[in-house]
C-alpha cells in the first residue's frame, strides 16, 4: 500500500455511466460496515464533497471511456492509483453505450443533437482496460457488493480474491432454480455469462441478460444454434440478445456480428 502509516485510502471514480455502480456501493451500507474501519474514503464525489489529494492505494473506476477528455483523464488516475479496479459492465466491456460501436457516430450525433459540432466524442465507448493497464475487474450491471467487499478484504489481507469464473447455470442449479430455456423456451444467456448474480433473472423465471458478460471460454456458437433449433430464434434476434449490457465484450461482439445481414457485418 502506498498509504505506509495508516488506513489504506480508496477513490472511486465516474466515467460514462448510469452511476449505478457507485449507488450499489452507496446502499451497501450493512456489508461495508465490516470493512468501514480498516480504510479511509479519499475521493467519492458520489458520497461526499470532502476530497484527500492522491495518490491513492485504491481506486474503483465505473464508466466506459467515450470522449478524448475521458481517455486523458483515466490516465492521470492510472497515475495516481496503486490499484485500479474496474467496477461494472460500462468500466468493463464499455456498457450499454457501446450500442454506438455498432452504428455510425457522427449520423446518431447529428440526429441527437441540434449542434452536434459541439459534442466532443469517440467513435467508441471502450473499456478501462483498453486505455490503461488495470488490476482487477468487477462485472455486472450493476456490481454485486458481495464480491466489492470481497475484493477489498483479500487486498487488505494480502490474499487473492475469491470471485465466480463459472456460468450462471451453476448458480442456477444450487439455486434450485427451474431451467427457463428448457422448461418455458425463454431465450437465455446463462451457459454463456460469468456467474455472481446468484441467478436472479432465472430465479423469477426471466432468462440471463448477460449482465456479468462472458463466462471463461463460453461457447457462444453452440448457445446461439440451439436457440435457433430448439427455440426457433431468427438471426436478429440473436444480435439483439447478444447486444445489451456487454455488447462489446469480445465473445458477445463476435457472436452477435455473426448473425448480421451480410451486407452490416462486412
Amino acid at each position: 500500500m502506498t498509504g505506509g502509516i495508516g488506513r489504506p485510502t480508496v477513490a472511486v471514480w465516474k466515467f460514462a455511466s448510469c452511476d449505478g455502480c457507485q449507488l450499489s456501493l452507496l446502499s451497501a451500507e450493512d456489508e461495508l460496515l465490516t470493512i468501514a474501519g480498516e480504510i479511509e474514503i479519499a475521493y467519492f464525489l458520489e458520497a461526499t464533497r470532502e476530497v484527500k489529494e492522491g495518490p491513492y492505494d485504491i481506486s474503483l473506476v465505473e464508466g466506459s471511456i467515450t470522449t478524448p477528455d475521458d481517455a486523458e483523464r483515466i490516465r492521470q488516475v492510472r497515475d495516481i492509483s496503486t490499484t485500479l479496479i474496474t467496477i461494472g459492465a460500462c468500466a468493463t466491456a464499455g456498457g450499454i453505450q457501446a450500442l454506438r460501436n455498432f452504428g455510425d457516430v457522427e449520423a446518431f450525433r447529428s440526429l441527437v443533437y441540434a449542434r452536434p459540432e459541439y459534442v466532443d466524442t469517440l467513435a467508441d465507448s471502450t473499456a478501462i482496460a483498453e486505455h490503461v493497464p488495470v488490476d482487477l475487474e468487477l462485472r455486472g450491471c450493476p456490481i454485486e457488493t458481495s464480491q466489492l467487499v470481497e475484493v477489498i478484504n483479500a487486498i487488505l489481507a494480502g490474499r487473492k480474491p475469491v470471485t465466480p469464473t463459472h456460468s450462471v447455470c451453476v448458480e442456477c442449479k444450487l439455486r434450485g432454480n427451474l431451467c427457463v430455456a428448457v422448461a418455458h423456451g425463454t431465450p437465455c444467456l446463462g451457459p454463456v455469462t460469468q456467474a455472481g448474480c446468484n441467478a436472479r433473472c432465472p430465479a423469477f423465471d426471466r432468462g440471463c441478460y448477460g449482465c456479468f458478460g462472458p463466462a471463461e471460454s463460453p461457447n457462444t456458437p453452440s448457445l446461439a444454434a440451439w436457440l435457433e433449433e430448439e427455440l426457433a430464434l431468427e438471426h436478429p434476434d440473436l444480435v439483439r440478445l447478444f447486444r445489451s449490457f456487454n455488447a462489446d465484450a469480445p465473445a458477445f461482439r463476435r457472436e452477435s456480428r455473426r448473425h448480421e445481414p451480410e451486407e452490416v457485418a462486412t
